[in-house]
């Protein structure tokens, strides 16, 4: 089941950093799509639910160095 979450991010300083954040998710198993806006200071995520949850996407992002808020 395909859902689709937005979250506010914290600590991006340029469009490099959307980047580096959509490239992260785009790599892990059970994202779709990923769209970092810099400008926006977010992130829209499709994902399969029944391979990733809420939490696990939120620790990608934190490990990319930004905080998700």
């Amino acid at each position: 089941m395909i859902q689709s979450v937005v979250f506010k991010i914290s600590g991006m300083h340029c469009s490099s950093c959307a980047i580096n954040i959509d490239g992260a998710l785009e790599d892990t198993d059970g994202v779709v799509e990923a769209k970092t806006s810099y400008a926006k200071g977010q992130v829209e995520v499709r994902f399969d639910g029944k391979k990733l949850t809420l939490e696990k996407i939120k620790e990608i992002i934190s490990g990319t160095g930004y905080e998700v808020i």
